[in-house]
C-alpha cells in the first residue's frame, strides 16, 4: 500500500522555520498513510504510546474509532483531521508515526489529541477463516 500521496521527497521551503521543515521531512522518514489512500473499510490498528486504538475507515476522514478506555471504549464516528506534532500545525488527512492522531469526537467540543503514534498496521481480512492476517503500512 503507498504510504504517500507523491514519489518525490519534500524539498524545503524558504517560508517555513527550519524546525517546521525538519519535522515535515521527519514525518516522511518515519511514514504514515494519507487517508485519501484507503478504501472504505479499511480497519488500522493505530498503537500510539498509552493505548492501541482500532479505526475503521467509513468515508473521507471520518472513522469508526475505538481502544480508549475513557474517550472511546467502543466504536464511536469520529472525525479525523490528521497528525500533529503537538503545537498548531496539522498534517491533515494523514496518520504519521512519531505524530499525535488528532480528531474530534462528537461528545466534545475540543480536538482530541493521542500520545505520539509508534506504529500503523492494516487489519486484512483473509479468505480462510474469520482470523485476520495483518501487515504494516
Amino acid at each position: 500500500m503507498r504510504t504517500d500521496e507523491t514519489t518525490e521527497m519534500f524539498a524545503p521551503h524558504p517560508n517555513l522555520s527550519d524546525d517546521v521543515n525538519r519535522k515535515i521531512v521527519q514525518s516522511e522518514v518515519e511514514g504514515g498513510v494519507f487517508l485519501s489512500n484507503l478504501r472504505p473499510r479499511t480497519v488500522l490498528q493505530i498503537q500510539t504510546c498509552h493505548h492501541c486504538y482500532t479505526a475503521v475507515l467509513l468515508r473521507d476522514n471520518l472513522m469508526l474509532l475505538w481502544g480508549h478506555p475513557e474517550i472511546c471504549p467502543r466504536p464511536v464516528t469520529v472525525a479525523i483531521s490528521g497528525s500533529t506534532w503537538g503545537g498548531t500545525m496539522l498534517k491533515t488527512r494523514f496518520l504519521g508515526r512519531g505524530m499525535r492522531l488528532e480528531f474530534h469526537h462528537p461528545s466534545y467540543r475540543t480536538p482530541i489529541v493521542t500520545s505520539p503514534i509508534r506504529e500503523i498496521v492494516e487489519r486484512v481480512q483473509t479468505l480462510v477463516g474469520p482470523s485476520l492476517a495483518h501487515a504494516s503500512i
